[in-house]
């Protein structure tokens, strides 16, 4: 179930990230550079090249591999990046947490992509990674974002000062939180 592909809506699904994808996501994240800017940390020009993009997929596959992170594209019906979902941190025992971060290809976003990809996120991540909570942050000024979280269930728990440097400062954030279900760790 992790690693199938799931539909979304206007014909865009929900897959694992392969390396194969270095170049799709150079193009989107190029392209959608100065509209993710205010809420990205600032990159080296390299990250927007195919083998940046390598590099990058191949320490986030890693990290999948280990059980620390499970990454996602979102591609379109030619199979093109057109943003992405990833669970970083994944802590297992009795905290089975992870943090969500995603973004959407400037072209798709306000759509209703990044509430569906969520939607579908939470359930993986609750069915076939036995999660119980999923955390996720946003700038304060990061209204759509906040929009999102809200409509697939995630709940305001705070603010953190200073969280992390987005866009060439230590930014504050709003703290999100969804509890996924109330059962026992699964193994």
């Amino acid at each position: 179930m992790i690693n199938d592909s799931h539909p979304l809506t206007g014909g865009v699904r929900l897959r694992p990230v392969t390396l194969d994808d270095a170049g799709s996501f150079a193009g989107t994240l190029t392209r959608s550079r100065a509209y993710m800017r205010r809420w990205d940390p600032v990159r080296p020009e390299a990250y927007y090249t195919p083998e940046g993009q390598h590099q990058r997929l191949t320490a986030l596959l890693a990290d999948r591999d280990a059980g620390r992170a499970m990454p996602w594209a979102l591609a379109d019906d030619e199979d093109r990046v057109v943003g992405a979902m990833t669970l970083n941190s994944i802590e297992r025992g009795v905290f089975r947490n992870a943090r969500l971060g995603y973004w959407i290809d400037v072209d798709r976003a306000g759509r209703g992509l990044a509430t569906a990809a969520v939607t579908r996120v939470c359930e993986l991540a609750r069915d076939g990674l036995g999660l119980h909570r999923i955390e996720a942050g946003t700038v304060l000024d990061n209204a759509a974002s906040q929009r999102v979280l809200a409509k697939c269930g995630f709940e305001l728990y705070g603010t953190a000062p200073r969280y992390l440097h987005i866009n060439g400062a230590w930014q504050d954030h709003r703290m999100f939180q969804r509890i996924l279900h109330d059962g026992p760790p699964q193994r």
